[in-house]
């Protein structure tokens, strides 16, 4: 079914891209070919607005020394952002000085790309000091995400040390982790406060999050720690004496015993009286006009006009749909029982999964390799386009994998010192079926997000805030599509790994269910988890983590499908409109060319291809 647009702007996780905010424009977005410069070099007021953009996007970064690093920029590599109340008021008062001085911009004299820029800036601005009033509406700390295991997963991942002064900011910012929490722990307050307290199912999987940073040495005997292990890596790595060397790793030791250990400590008591406030309550209908939050949650995620119930039943047609395209793969494997038992056969074999050992998930890693390094081999065949930056594929720490999820991707740094990153989670490996790793491997990196993403950052005379921004339906739309179309390139040449495609997808139309089925609905944790075990063949622990990613997370999920079926229909569009001018990588091209957009641009910007090239 054609999926009905409008102009918005979504919330994107950090480990996404660098932005916590992403952008609107309107349907009026002209057709650039991919060679036409952002501003022509005669036009004043493009030159203008485009260093405006500059400005702004900057003015952002230096109040975050957390979006510093992830840009590669060393200003502030010592700090963390502030968490405070007065630190929202100041970003909510800088929101309204850029949109004033935004609006003082000519518009009518701004180049085609510059006017693009400005509405999709314009309406960010707009969205994020409407959007404020939904502030407390989340939940700082989750089993998906928050203060506490950022602490420790962006040192590992993103503080990287070239030198002295380096590691003096990795302590520094071990110093500064007392306040961090304190400040986290006032913000959990302050909801508790205003009745917005997570589940209890959350409390579990963050105090074990949070034990597990702090365990082992120097804190007690044992492995070292992860954030130990990591410092004592990357100091060892460098060209600087032994006294040298054994100074930092004196005064890292200090700061994680003195001031690391005792603040999460002192956080894990908290978390463990605020248990016993918390109730298993899951959807967001429990928040302080939880509905309309919902609602506004879910146009900002997909993009589009279409209500709870219109996505509830696009899922349950969707499902339908599939079940019936994996009926058809029984018929070929030649498997005798209902679709419920292949199921449990694909569940439940052997033969589909890698063995439960450190040599097994080494196995799992390098089959994942192979996989994207086949796909990058045949790029040439579907794309004119493709990104610099190099991509890695690791495992999810041990620190985090058992509450983290099945798989994610973390951008480039735009200097080039850090690849992106395909994380595979491995700590259940049932969880991780051999005919699923197709379909995943191309999601999160080739084709899909490394390319999508890294193109963005890598697009020249774009301003910034449209390279890290992004819009959820647009990225994981692409993502979703980028499982799909490699079965017409001839992937998926194993049935087993083309019904691991499906139920990938399967997964995805589950979602629309289940995210409206308890935000709206009422479902239970239970019957929300039931759904996915009764109509997918994946294993129950991936029932409860994405039922439990969708009671933290309201309205995200739901952006994967829509996005996939906006683009399939764009696509089916301009070959209907086409014919044998149809080229799929000029498709791509214009898809990918101007970074992440929403979906009422980006079918603005089809249509006016088809135009340019009937």
């Amino acid at each position: 079914m054609p999926i009905k647009t409008k102009i918005t702007v979504v919330a994107l996780s950090l480990s996404i891209c660098l932005s916590s905010a992403v952008y609107a424009a309107p349907t009026s977005a002209p057709y650039l070919s991919p060679s036409e410069p952002v501003a022509q070099k005669t036009n004043s007021e493009s030159e203008k607005a485009n260093a405006l953009f500059e400005t702004i996007f900057m003015e952002n970064v230096q109040a975050s020394p957390i979006s510093q690093t992830y840009l590669g920029i060393k200003t502030d590599y010592d700090k963390w952002d502030e968490m405070s109340d007065a630190a929202t008021d100041a970003k909510l008062a800088r929101t309204k000085k850029h949109l004033a001085q935004l609006n003082m911009l000519n518009v009518d004299k701004l180049d085609r790309q510059s006017k693009l820029s400005y509405q999709l800036l314009t309406q960010k601005l707009e969205q994020e000091i409407k959007d404020d009033q939904w502030r407390y509406h989340s939940y700082p700390v989750n089993q998906m995400y928050g203060g506490h295991s950022q602490i420790a997963s962006f040192l590992i991942n993103q503080h990287q040390i070239s030198d002295i002064k380096d590691a003096k900011a990795y302590i520094s910012r071990l110093n500064g982790v007392p306040k961090r929490l304190s400040q986290l722990q006032t913000a959990l307050e302050i909801r508790a406060k205003k009745g917005i307290i997570a589940p209890k199912f959350v409390f579990p999987y963050v105090i074990s999050d949070s034990k597990n940073i702090v365990k082992g040495a120097p804190f007690d005997e044992g492995e070292d720690s992860a954030l130990w292990a990591d410092f004592k890596r990357k100091v060892s790595a460098l060209s600087i004496s032994s006294d040298e060397q054994q100074q930092l790793l004196t005064a890292a030791k200090e700061a994680l015993v003195d001031d690391v250990k005792p603040a999460y400590d002192k956080l894990i008591g908290y978390m463990g009286r605020l248990e016993t406030k918390a109730d298993t309550r899951d959807g967001a209908w429990k928040f302080p006009q939880g509905e309309t939050y919902y609602n506004n949650a879910l146009a900002r995620t997909t993009t589009t006009d279409m209500s709870a119930s219109e996505i509830h039943k696009l899922g349950l047609s969707e499902v339908a749909r599939i079940h019936s395209e994996m009926r058809d793969i029984m018929k070929k494997v030649n498997f005798e029982g209902s679709l419920q038992e292949f199921f449990a056969f694909m569940r439940d074999d052997q033969q589909f999964y890698y063995a439960d050992t450190d040599q097994g998930r080494q196995a799992y890693l390098q089959e994942a390799i192979a996989l994207i390094d086949t796909m990058s081999g045949r790029l040439d065949e579907v794309f004119k386009v493709k990104p610099k930056a190099p991509m890695i594929v690791k495992q999810v720490e041990a620190f985090r994998e058992k509450s983290a999820g099945k798989a994610f991707y973390n951008n480039p740094s735009p200097d080039g010192s850090r690849p992106g990153t395909y994380y595979a989670n491995l700590y259940d490996m049932k969880a991780m079926p051999k005919y699923q790793m197709e379909a995943l491997a191309y999601h999160e990196g080739t084709p899909g997000h490394h390319m999508q993403i890294a193109i963005a950052q890598e697009l020249e005379g774009v301003p910034k805030f449209r390279k890290y921004g992004g819009y959820t339906a647009y990225i994981e739309g692409w993502g979703l599509y980028s499982e799909y179309f490699p079965k017409e390139m001839g992937m998926y040449a194993d049935p087993y790994s083309d019904f691991g495609r499906l139920a990938m997808e399967l997964w995805r139309a589950c979602r629309l269910v289940v995210d409206t089925g308890i935000h709206a609905k009422k479902w239970t944790r239970e019957q929300s988890i039931n759904y996915y075990v009764s109509n997918t063949p994946n294993a129950e622990s991936d029932a409860i983590k994405m039922v439990e990613r969708h009671i933290v997370m309201p309205s995200q999920a739901t952006a994967y499908k829509v996005g996939m079926l906006k683009l399939l229909e764009l696509r089916a569009k301009a070959q209907t409109a086409l014919g044998d001018k149809f080229d799929i990588r000029d498709f791509h091209t214009i898809v990918l060319q101007n970074g992440p957009v929403p979906l009422d641009v980006l079918e603005s910007e089809i249509d006016l291809w088809i135009d340019k090239s009937s």
